[in-house]
């Protein structure tokens, strides 16, 4: 075990790197947090911020040198910045699970071998992959770039072929995929925490609700039933299992109109879905991700509440001035959590916060009143 008083590291200085330094030095732990933005959310508040690239050796070095283990926020860290890292102390995730994890061609293709589900996708690297569809995706589909895309980016609903060519230019004729568009009943997903003797933990599973690409709220608990839930429970695991994964793990999985589960994404990280932990649950995923860095048991998942977590974006910012959050702050069962970025702008994640209720149904109907009174204000 890691105890506390332990320097532990953070690649990544966005709000999920901020909430682990939040969880990590509650704990007692210090925590070097480094990021080439010199004003991340997470370096303004961890013990030490190294304002570096990724791939900075010599800043590389000084982390690891520094501290007894690290680990990432988010997966567009360079897998080789991990590999070079375990060379000198303990890195979870490990290098090989962020690989697979960070092109969704072979994320996708890992999880079929696994047995599991996914929607019928087919790799496109050249308009000729483009022209060559018919057999194997129906249209309307979705063109996802393989890398770097979330919430949203990169990522264009094409209706016919003449729209996946369009899509392709427009996505500069990177590698994607073309995934078929489901008929969705439900989108759910759920965080794990897997930990280095293989025991695995779970959080409720959160049923999710997306705007334009990007999760605007999560519900627990979820309304899937008893077989679904086990299923979920299942594919999650097994994925862990096969990466052989250590820390907090999140999967995302659509439901479709005809009961088919289907796994859609991997997020090798605590995930945006997972935040209501931070009230509604005796532990947080951010404190998970601590206690599985340093290979301590997973606390207590158990959900206290049933409970609505809703993202803020910076469109509740009208010319950079914060929302009046008196509406919020009036009521006890709100809480809030902003992210402390430095500017904001349309889309992007600024903060939640998360209604707690007698059920979910209640906690939604308060969530929906309080954002329609943020947007007005």
């Amino acid at each position: 075990m890691i105890l506390p008083g332990a320097t532990l590291g953070m690649l990544g200085g966005g709000q999920l790197g901020r909430m682990f330094t939040v969880a990590a030095q509650t704990l007692g732990y210090k925590v070097i947090v480094l990021d080439p933005s010199a004003n991340s959310p997470a370096g303004t508040i961890a013990h030490q911020h190294l304002c570096a690239d990724y791939t900075d050796q010599a800043a590389l070095i000084q982390l690891a040198q520094s501290c007894q283990a690290i680990t990432t926020e988010f997966e567009n860290i360079p897998a080789d910045s991990l590999a070079f890292l375990a060379q000198y102390t303990r890195v979870h995730p490990s290098a090989d699970a962020l690989k697979t994890t960070q092109h969704r061609a072979i994320e996708k293709q890992f999880i079929q071998q696994l047995g599991i589900p996914t929607a019928p996708f087919i790799a496109i690297n050249s308009t000729a992959d483009c022209e060559n569809i018919h057999t194997q995706i129906t249209f309307p589909a979705i063109l996802k770039s393989a890398t770097f895309g979330y919430d949203g980016k990169g990522q264009i609903r094409c209706a016919n072929q003449q729209e996946l060519l369009a899509a392709f230019q427009q996505l500069d004729q990177q590698a994607c995929i073309l995934e078929q568009q489901i008929s969705l009943a439900k989108e759910v997903s759920v965080v794990l925490a897997r930990g280095q003797s293989g025991d695995i933990c779970h959080f409720p599973i959160a049923e999710n609700h997306h705007i334009n690409g990007i999760l605007h709220s999560s519900t627990v608990p979820s309304s899937i039933n008893q077989h679904q839930t086990e299923k979920v429970f299942a594919y999650a695991d097994d994925i862990a299992n096969a990466l052989d994964y250590v820390g907090t793990l999140a999967v995302e999985f659509f439901i479709s109109d005809s009961g088919d589960i289907m796994v859609n994404e991997i997020a090798p990280r605590p995930h945006n879905s997972g935040h209501y932990s931070l009230d509604a649950c005796h532990t947080s995923q951010f404190e998970q991700q601590v206690r599985m860095l340093c290979d301590l048991p997973p606390g207590d998942s158990t959900l206290i509440s049933p409970a609505v977590m809703i993202n803020l974006l910076g469109d509740l910012w009208p010319d950079d001035q914060q929302p009046d959050w008196s509406c919020l702050l009036s009521q006890s069962n709100h809480k809030l959590h902003l992210y402390d970025k430095a500017a904001a702008r349309p889309g992007r994640k600024m903060g939640h916060f998360t209604v707690l209720a007698d059920n979910p149904e209640k906690a939604m109907a308060i969530a929906n009143a309080t954002f329609d009174q943020l947007k007005q204000s």
